[in-house]
């Protein structure tokens, strides 16, 4: 018989998760290590005053990634965690108190669009006929193929080019609708993953596409609630979980991994697969000689995702108007996002996205409470603000805001924690406080990103959002699918 390869995942947000159950029921002993007190990564979960807030991503999409890791053990994924669809996906709110209720239904979508411009119906329709050929190249295709030789690049090239992907998202829109409030309507998903939808690659039009084919889902008890569940999956089929273990060194001898060092002790690992941040993976945890293909030099010049700008708060009364989710768009579009990406600068004025996860799951407050998150986009750490000196203040402007939709909100609020790209990057070691990692261009998109099979270190591997395909639940899913084709079996 021969000794049982060993494998160690360093991370546990949802890249890490999948990635450490597929290696488990690939036959390797698996370890996964977590630096922080509770697995999940930015998936992690406040609780407060008898409120639990899910700290980051809060919406499901491709819910068959999810059931394809409890099939892996011959599980069904009801009897860890039950999702449940949310509709309308999202309610969009304009600054002149304008509202687009977006879901799945297409009579209802076209009832909406015809709402704000009759007109833009027809060029709807071609839209959606666009995202599904966009949707069935990117995401079913190449989702989870590995980007590992310039050649797999050159391969798909011809269909990139033919869908237009140098164009940006918002162009893409713009070709089929003319009101504007449509034109923000469909092209916002890239504020999702990071992006900016004046720069992104119209590649990322397919979020429009896979919602709609999926839905949006959310999982009751919180986010949070799905993690518990790939823990439990993970820890049945033997693997181990080890919390507040922060990873010092991977070791690397002769451009091969041979695990890593932890507390000043070196761990023994065949395979070892990083679900931190890539960037500092690279500049912190490997030594500059064994990574030609990403020194720090090249890292620093890359272009990162936006930071984050989160209050989650609980209120003593409920909001039963809600949507579980708000999209606030503010009077600048165009404009605010150029300060927040090109400026990085802080700006008067802000968009934002309301979570209301109590409309649909009441246990996660006490009874009569309501529970939220509040997030803005905002310059990452490379912007130079004052966190310190800026958070409450912007902090009230944002509640304030907020105020149009939920009457008197700031006497009700009884609990309040915020969150700035200075604790991404204290909390979370995300470089430059991004919060998706590398911004979702065209140039920093499949063969461009790091490779989720490292090019210079023989048994390193990359899941998350700082690798192929990219940010998102079901791009980092994604990202630890791709092992399936890479990993030695």
């Amino acid at each position: 018989m021969s000794k049982q390869k060993k494998a160690i995942v360093i991370g546990s947000g949802f890249g890490g998760l999948a990635a450490a159950i597929r290696l488990q029921a690939r036959g390797y002993q698996t370890q996964l290590l977590e630096m922080r007190d509770k697995p999940g990564g930015r998936a992690y979960v406040y609780e407060q005053d008898g409120f639990k807030f899910d700290a980051g991503p809060t919406i499901i999409t491709a819910p068959f990634l999810i059931d394809e890791l409890f099939a892996l053990a011959g599980k069904k994924t009801e009897d860890y965690v039950k999702i449940v669809p949310t509709d309308p996906f999202y309610r969009i709110v304009f600054s002149d108190g304008k509202s687009f209720n977006y879901t799945g239904d297409h009579e209802k979508m076209e009832a909406e669009v015809r709402r704000f411009n009759p007109e833009d119906v027809p060029g709807y329709n071609r839209f959606v006929e666009k995202t599904e050929r966009i949707f069935k190249r990117a995401f079913v295709d190449l989702a989870d193929k590995a980007f590992s030789t310039i050649w797999d690049m050159i391969k798909v090239a011809p269909d990139l080019i033919k869908l237009a992907s140098h164009e940006s998202v918002y162009k893409l829109v713009s070709r089929h609708l003319k009101s504007d409030y449509l034109r923000q309507v469909f092209s916002f998903h890239p504020l999702l993953v990071g992006g900016n939808p004046y720069q992104s690659s119209s590649i990322y039009g397919m979020i429009h596409y896979l919602e709609r084919k999926w839905g949006v889902h959310f999982a009751m008890g919180g986010t949070g609630a799905l993690v518990n569940g790939f823990v439990r999956l993970f820890q049945e089929m033997g693997g181990e979980l080890k919390l507040n273990t922060r990873v010092e060194k991977i070791i690397v001898e002769e451009q091969k991994v041979k695990g890593v060092i932890v507390d000043g002790k070196r761990i023994e690992a065949d395979v070892v697969v990083s679900n931190g941040d890539t960037a500092n993976t690279y500049r912190k945890l490997i030594d500059a000689a064994y990574r030609p293909s990403w020194t720090n030099k090249r890292i620093e010049k890359m272009r990162y995702s936006m930071g984050l700008f989160l209050i989650y708060f609980g209120t003593n009364r409920t909001y039963p108007d809600l949507a579980h989710h708000t999209i606030i768009l503010g009077p600048r579009y165009k404009g605010l996002l150029d300060e927040i990406f090109t400026a990085k600068t802080l700006a008067a004025d802000f968009s934002l996205y309301l979570h209301a996860p109590t409309r649909t799951d009441s246990s996660l407050a006490p009874e009569g409470h309501e529970c939220f998150y509040v997030l803005s986009p905002v310059p990452n750490l490379q912007g130079k603000i004052d966190w310190e000196k800026e958070k409450e203040g912007y902090a009230q402007k944002i509640l304030e805001s907020i105020e149009t939709l939920c009457p008197d909100l700031r006497k009700h609020i009884v609990t309040q924690r915020i969150l700035t790209p200075l604790d991404f990057e204290k909390q979370l070691d995300a470089y430059a406080g991004s919060a998706f990692q590398f911004e979702p261009i065209l140039t920093q998109s499949a063969w461009f990103r790091p490779h989720n099979m490292a090019e210079d270190i023989e048994g390193l591997y990359f899941v998350g959002a700082g690798t192929h395909p990219g940010a998102g639940v079901p791009g980092v899913l994604s990202s630890a699918k791709v092992l399936e084709e890479i990993l030695p079996k």
